[in-house]
């Protein structure tokens, strides 16, 4: 038990999916569990608290992955002192990295999204509007608290070091055991990189035009996916489908692409791309025939920063400069 290596996971704002991926290693997993002892694993598969994790030494833990972004006061709690307990901290899947979809609540206020989810959806019963309270005195003895909401999203490098990402919405399982299997044998690169394939989802996709020696053309139309349904044998950008296929990770192996559906950047951007959302525009852009097409594009997706921010809003430029600190 000794020369296993102690490993952890947190859960911080997200869904629960990126621990999904690895569970879904099966097999895999059980191997890679040869040399990892989970000393934590929470809140939402080992019988732990996190209290168990206060009480640990720091530097206790040799490696702990944390999935989710910073949404509430909990969240910058328990990334810290997971931060401070661990030698190597893996930001996993696209909110820990990237912010994920929850970092677009930043293109509204706080009350418009409270107001939403607590009032104007047609299901809520809540006539009087009342909201969640960070702490509440209930029946005059019992001093009741959540968790406070953080005054925007972020990303887990933007509140404590990162050591290594990992991108995905959920990660790819396969992808997910070959990053296990570079950790545990300390096939890593160097601190602060992606652990990726280091391939766009154009060079792993089956549709790439390239494969069948088929030239790319400048795309003369501008399809949204609820218009009609793809030829599932051409590639999706060319057909007029906004595709980020070209400037994302692949390390997917291109599964939306393979039921019909368009790349969307869940993946995050290749190495070196600071601002991802930038790229796509980019990328799209240049891959357009015309004005007129670029006006079709402008119509159709009439709030471009929630298309191509989809996944990254928290470590953008646009997001960094609307709500500089994320402790704020």
């Amino acid at each position: 038990m000794a020369d296993k290596i102690k490993f952890a996971f947190l859960l911080a704002g997200g869904c629960a999916g990126c621990e999904m991926a690895l569970v879904d290693l099966s097999e895999k997993l059980v191997d890679a569990l040869e040399h990892l002892e989970v000393v934590f694993w929470a809140p939402t598969v080992a019988d732990v608290k996190y209290k168990d994790l206060e009480a640990m030494p720091d530097g206790f833990i040799d490696l702990a992955f944390v999935d989710g972004m910073i949404r509430n006061s909990e969240n910058e709690h328990m990334v810290k002192v997971l931060r401070a307990k661990s030698k190597v901290l893996v930001a996993f899947g696209a909110c820990a990295t990237l912010g994920g979809i929850a970092a677009l609540g930043d293109l509204h206020t706080k009350a418009e999204l409270f107001d939403q989810a607590y009032k104007n959806t047609f299901s809520t019963d809540n006539p009087e509007g009342v909201w969640p309270q960070p702490q509440c005195l209930f029946e005059g003895k019992y001093d009741l608290t959540l968790p406070s909401f953080t005054s925007r999203c972020a990303t887990i490098d933007q509140l404590v070091d990162v050591d290594y990402y990992v991108g995905g919405c959920p990660p790819h399982h396969d992808f997910v055991a070959a990053a296990v299997t570079a950790i545990v044998s300390g096939n890593l690169p160097p601190k602060g990189a992606w652990l990726t394939s280091g391939k766009a989802v154009c060079d792993v996709c089956k549709r790439n035009p390239a494969l069948s020696d088929q030239q790319r053309l400048p795309v003369g139309d501008v399809i949204r996916t609820v218009e009609g349904r793809p030829d599932e044998t051409k590639c999706l950008l060319q057909q007029g489908y906004v595709c980020f296929g070209p400037v994302t990770q692949g390390d997917c192996n291109a599964s939306c692409l393979n039921v019909n559906i368009p790349c969307r950047g869940c993946g995050g951007p290749m190495p070196g791309v600071n601002d991802f959302g930038a790229r796509c525009v980019t990328a799209i852009a240049s891959s357009l025939k015309d004005d007129a097409t670029a006006e079709k594009l402008v119509d159709k997706y009439n709030n471009m920063a929630k298309l191509v921010y989809r996944y990254s809003f928290s470590a953008s430029t646009l997001g960094k400069k609307q709500r500089p600190d994320p402790q704020a």
